[in-house]
């Protein structure tokens, strides 16, 4: 096992992997840039190191420094997380040559998906199926126009080095085409330095469907079930479940024996994730396959019992994994994204100092953040706040817990997806599972037009009266202050009017 790993993220990613090594008795270095210096997960570290400004191109995306960083502390591993360099092959390639440990697939493995035509190709070659399109980026328009007529409308333009919406257009006529094309083109080409695009049939109402899996260098990969990601919004999903209410066991079983076989089809090793559609006949085709750990994997943690983090590094080292480890699962459970975004304004990113945090507890409730009192939340980075994860035997209980831990849960400084989250847990069609990739988009004018409930108010005085407080003494606020149940908010908030 590892003495020391480097963790090369920031936020909730870079603090789930400092527990992770923690638990496994590993010491950690945290990297951070100018907009970080105080961020929770560089207190959380054994040691941190200053890698650059707030922009990401100038500290997060800066691959020589942090192996540097490494090198300088005597880390013997990086993890990279999600998002940022964990799924750029060259980064995995750097580590490697210089003398560290790679905590993540081979680098031919994340460069052969993370070209999806390539991996359509190569994943088709070994009997998984693909949803009908190209296996070669399209030329230009006019070949664009000539496949889908061939294909017939509507169909799907999508960006051949990336993911996550970027590059994505749905063109439903031949008159929408040339202008989708051009705008795929620049946004692929400014996400993800490649404006090359391919074409594939665009299927209605599908189900987003992805497998965990890992492997070890060893051969042995196993399937940890599959996680339901259907509620997006412009392909960034906000709510994973697992299990998912259209899986069967049979289906399940097919379904993980198909990521499998992708997973050896390139090599693997480590932990990843096969997305697949799932059509209302029951018919599913390979998306793409994620060369890293997912913002969702907690749901797949909690029904399943394993700890992947913990995994990625202990595979990492050279462990084998044990077959017992793919079972059955067990309950169920939700994860809800909180993010800094205002939904009642069309989710406009929201700035600000996070002033007053209350989270939720209880049986089954697990909250994996990144900010703290006094965070800052700006526009260099994902808005993602931490993520609301619970856990229940049956779905039902699991949705009765989760809207009462949203409920539970105050943030003030920011404006937060909270308030729309709870809108969708309590919507009869997601309560009955009957939901599907496009469900969120249908919805999402009803479920936007709401306003603020009472308590945030109660929450904003609080701010106010914490603020004020802070700049007098911070032994006066420890003393003063209330725990903030309810009744603390406005007890607080009084304090501080009456003074």
């Amino acid at each position: 096992m590892f003495d020391k790993v480097l963790v090369a993220n920031r936020g909730e990613i870079a603090l789930r992997v400092i527990r992770a090594c923690r638990e496994l008795g590993i010491r950690t270095v945290a990297v951070y840039s100018e907009a970080d210096v105080r961020a929770p997960h560089v207190q959380a570290a054994d040691e941190a190191v200053a890698i650059g400004a707030a922009p990401a191109a100038e500290s997060y995306l800066r691959g020589e420094r942090i192996v540097e960083a490494a090198q300088r502390t005597g880390a013997q591993a990086i993890h990279p997380g999600y998002g940022f360099l964990s799924e750029r092959a060259w980064f995995a390639r750097l580590v490697e040559e210089s003398g560290l440990v790679w905590i993540g697939p081979p680098p031919h493995a994340i460069a052969a998906m993370g070209n999806k035509t390539d991996a359509r190709r190569i994943v088709a070659a070994a009997g998984v199926p693909v949803v009908p399109g190209t296996t070669e980026s399209v030329s230009d328009v006019h070949e664009a126009a000539a496949l889908a007529d061939r294909f017939g409308y509507p169909v799907l333009l999508k960006a051949a080095a990336g993911g996550g919406g970027k590059g994505m257009r749905v063109i439903r006529n031949p008159g929408e085409l040339e202008a989708a094309f051009a705008a795929a083109s620049r946004e692929a080409s400014n996400a993800f330095g490649d404006e090359a695009l391919y074409l594939e049939k665009f299927l209605e109402r599908p189900r987003h469907i992805e497998i965990q899996i890992v492997a070890d260098r060893y051969g042995t990969v196993l399937s940890l079930g599959e996680r339901e990601c259907s509620i997006q919004r412009r392909h960034q999903k906000m709510i994973e479940e697992a299990p998912s209410v259209a899986v069967t066991p049979e289906l399940r079983r097919r379904m993980g024996e198909t990521a499998v076989a992708a997973a050896r089809a390139v090599g693997y090793v480590n932990a990843g994730t096969c997305e697949f559609l799932l059509s209302p006949n029951g018919q599913f085709f390979f998306l793409e396959m994620n060369t890293r750990i997912q913002v969702e994997h907690p749901v797949t943690e909690l029904v399943t019992g394993v700890d992947l983090v913990a995994w990625q590094i202990r595979i990492a080292a050279g462990e084998p994994l044990p077959p017992e480890l793919a079972g059955h699962p067990r309950g169920w459970a939700i994860e809800c994204r909180i993010t800094s975004e205002d939904a009642v304004a069309g989710f406009l990113p929201s700035t600000g100092t996070i002033t007053a945090l209350r989270l939720p507890g209880g049986p089954g409730v697990r909250w994996d953040g990144g900010i703290e009192v006094g965070s800052h939340v700006g526009l260099h980075y994902d808005p993602l706040l931490g993520k609301l994860i619970c856990w229940g035997e049956t779905r039902e209980a699991v949705l009765r817990r989760m809207d009462r831990a949203l409920r539970e849960l105050r943030i003030v400084g920011v404006e937060t997806s909270r308030e729309f989250l709870l809108q969708v847990v309590r919507h009869p069609s997601f309560a009955a599972g009957d939901v599907d990739i496009q469900w969120l988009e249908r919805e999402a004018a009803t479920l936007q037009a709401t306003s603020p409930p009472s308590e945030e108010v109660e929450a904003a005085a609080l701010a106010v009266a914490l603020h004020v407080a802070a700049s007098r003494s911070k032994a006066a606020v420890r003393r003063d202050i209330p725990s903030p149940g309810r009744d603390g908010w406005h007890v607080a908030a009084r304090q501080e009017a009456l003074r």
